[in-house]
């Protein structure tokens, strides 16, 4: 229904990108979007008999605004994508359903689970152009399973022997698994970090965000 819409854009020389009803116009200032607006509102409604949303229409600034999960870095010589805030608290709260931990599933489901969502997530927003970004999303998953996995453990005595088990020394291991710290503490801590490590969870097949980028 809004291929006519296409159609005026390119017909006014108008820079857009639409997907759906999702669309988006770039022009060079305030005043300017004010007046596309206003002019294409009333070519939406009284040409094309469809109704604007209002609320999430807006004349900003290209940073200020989203497209499909994406937005764009402020200043600066060059602009870059970046995912949007909203993607990314997204993320966030579909690892923390995961890695709940009163879910009583196994490690090895959780991380099944975990990659398989990472691997979708990143086969869309791969496209971002801030490792960084990217980077301290893997820190902070492994972070999350570092402390599913203290939890789980539960007893100081088998807190012990899985540091143990990992390659931990005796000494760390002791000190770490009698320490009355919360797991979100601990999972900071050099015995945690070595024992359940990068290269561990790597092996256990999960995948690094940051690595997988696509451009």
């Amino acid at each position: 229904m809004l291929d006519e819409l296409d159609r005026e854009l390119e017909r006014r020389g108008l820079r857009f990108t639409r997907y759906a009803d999702d669309c988006n116009i770039y022009v060079k200032s305030k005043r300017a979007g004010g007046r596309v607006m206003n002019s294409l509102n009333r070519f939406i409604t009284q040409k094309l008999k469809l109704k604007v949303n209002q609320a999430k229409s807006a004349v900003a600034r290209v940073w200020e605004r989203q497209f499909l999960g994406f937005s764009f870095t402020a200043g600066g010589k060059k602009t870059k994508r970046r995912i949007a805030a909203k993607a990314l608290a997204k993320f966030r709260q579909r690892v923390r359903e995961l890695t709940r931990r009163s879910r009583g599933v196994s490690m090895e489901r959780v991380i099944e689970e975990v990659t398989r969502y990472m691997h979708g997530w990143i086969g869309y927003f791969g496209y971002s152009q801030q490792p960084s970004v990217l980077q301290a999303l893997d820190s902070w998953v492994k972070r999350r399973l570092r402390c599913l996995a203290w939890v789980q453990w539960k007893t100081r005595r088998r807190r012990y022997k899985e540091l143990r088990r990992l390659g931990v020394s005796a000494f760390a291991a002791a000190r770490t698994a009698a320490s009355a710290l919360g797991p979100w503490r601990l999972s900071r801590t050099p015995a945690l970090n070595f024992g359940l490590s990068n290269a561990y969870f790597s092996k256990l097949g999960l995948p690094s965000l940051a690595w997988q980028m696509k451009a």
